[in-house]
C-alpha cells in the first residue's frame, strides 16, 4: 500500500487496501500493518478512555453508516466501490459545474452534514483533500 501525507495524525493509504474483503479483516491478519493496529479515531479513544459507554459508541457507527447510505443512494453510478473517492468525485464535480449552483442541494446538504460528522465524532477532517495534493 502507498501510504500518503507524513503527517502521522493524517496518514493514510490509498485504497483498495489488499486485505479489504467486503469489511475490515486486518486485525485478524498476521501480516496487517503497524499503522492499521495503531489507529484509534476519536470515537474508540472516548469508548476506551470510558468517557462514552459502547453502546452509544454503536448507536453512532450506526447513524455514520445511515448517512453514508443515504448518500450513496444520490451518488452517480459508478464501478468504483470506494465511497471516498466517489463521494469526493462527485463533490468536486459539483463545484466545477458552472452555472448549477441548486442542482443536487439534497446531495450537497447531506454531504456536508456528513463531513461535520466525521469531524466532530471521529475526529477526520481531511476526508474532501485530494491525498495527491498533500
Amino acid at each position: 500500500m502507498r501510504v500518503f501525507r507524513s503527517d502521522p495524525r493524517q496518514r493514510g493509504f490509498s485504497h483498495p487496501c489488499p486485505l479489504w474483503k467486503g469489511q475490515c479483516t486486518i486485525h485478524v491478519s498476521p501480516h496487517y500493518p503497524h499503522v492499521c493496529r495503531a489507529y484509534k479515531c476519536k470515537l474508540l479513544k472516548e469508548l476506551l478512555g470510558e468517557n462514552t459507554s459502547l453502546s452509544n459508541a454503536l448507536r453512532v457507527v450506526e447513524q455514520a453508516k445511515g448517512m453514508i447510505h443515504e448518500l450513496e443512494a444520490l451518488l452517480p453510478a459508478s464501478t468504483n466501490l470506494n465511497f471516498r473517492e466517489r463521494l469526493v468525485a462527485h463533490i468536486e464535480y459539483l463545484e466545477k459545474s458552472a452555472g448549477q449552483e441548486n442542482a443536487d442541494l439534497e446531495f450537497r446538504r447531506k454531504a456536508a452534514e456528513l463531513l461535520i460528522f466525521y469531524e466532530k465524532v471521529f475526529g477526520v477532517n481531511d476526508l474532501v483533500d485530494n491525498p495527491e495534493e498533500k
